[in-house]
């Protein structure tokens, strides 16, 4: 019986002990953990995070609010989504007209609109007559290497105010960063400075900030918004001046119906690829390490062919 009564009181000890560190010790566990948890940053567009990932390095946690593959113009985040970007320490997003669901974070504190420090080109100077889009500018403006290295500084002001801690990495990760872009820039030069065929022809116009940077130009089926139906005149002329310009290839993007771009491809005889306008990009682009660096150089590369460049 005295066994019994001491192996009774040695469970209720041990209970006791167990309840004092689930309710005493861990909340105090759980509070520190909190505090060390990484500041979350929410990126609209793949360009965006691929800086901010770069810039943040290991300090903070990244993450693009575009799932792989989904078209950044028709996108609608989920409930799931939006409660994990209501949650975190900053929200940037395009702007320019490009994701109608961002304008949420309009006037929330840990929003920002990156489209309000870019040199933006005028949509009605990219945009077909027969074409519409919802902002006065074309709001693909992350093509532009000098409107990226822009970001990169904002991006790494924002950071430095969140964890002043780290201003040394960020200041160095974001030179590093910009150095990149220079290099790109440098190629695009290089590569694009003679050249047959003076016009590239895509089924979206993404790529107007590239073409007025390296001084080419571009036709397109749809204009800037992917989702628009060409008209048959529309067609027409991009046919006829496929033909007239001796184009050889014409350009459609991963998460679009590449429909339309074959029945015009196989009227014009000219082949068809995919130039990546970087709003977004694959699970397996994301699985091969793909960043932005690599992915404007394989669209470098594209347009050079396609333009018969030396």
């Amino acid at each position: 019986m005295k066994t019994l009564k001491t192996l009774s009181i040695l469970l209720v000890l041990l209970l006791g002990a167990f309840v004092s560190y689930r309710f005493i010790i861990s909340p105090k566990q759980e509070a520190t953990q909190t505090k060390d948890a990484k500041p979350l940053i929410a990126l609209s567009t793949y360009a965006l995070y691929d800086a901010a990932k770069n810039v943040a390095g290991e300090s903070m946690d990244c993450f693009c609010i575009l799932p792989y593959g989904v078209d950044v113009h028709s996108f609608e985040p989920t409930p799931m989504i939006m409660a994990k970007v209501h949650d975190a320490k900053l929200v940037v997003y395009s702007g320019a007209g490009l994701q109608p669901w961002a304008h949420t974070f309009e006037d929330q504190k840990n929003g920002l609109d990156m489209s309000r420090y870019m040199k933006l080109l005028d949509a009605s100077a990219t945009e077909e007559d027969e074409h519409h889009h919802d902002s006065d500018f074309d709001p693909h403006y992350w093509l532009d290497v000098d409107n990226m290295s822009i970001a990169t500084n904002i991006l790494k002001e924002k950071f430095i105010k969140i964890s002043p801690q780290n201003r040394d990495m960020y200041e160095e990760n974001a030179e590093n960063y910009i150095a990149k872009l220079h290099e790109l820039d440098r190629l695009y030069k290089e590569k694009l400075s003679v050249c047959k065929v003076d016009t590239i022809v895509v089924e979206h116009n993404a790529f107007s900030y590239l073409a007025a940077k390296y001084n080419f130009n571009v036709e397109s089926i749809s204009g800037l918004s992917p989702d628009a139906e060409p008209s048959a005149k529309v067609m027409g002329s991009i046919i006829s001046s496929v033909k007239t310009k001796n184009i050889n290839t014409i350009f459609f993007e991963s998460f679009a119906s590449d429909k339309v771009i074959k029945a015009i491809a196989a009227d014009a005889h000219v082949k068809v690829n995919v130039l990546n306008p970087l709003a977004n990009i694959t699970k397996a682009e994301s699985e091969n390490k793909s960043s932005y660096y690599s992915l404007m150089l394989e669209n470098l590369g594209k347009i050079a062919a396609s333009r018969e460049c030396q």
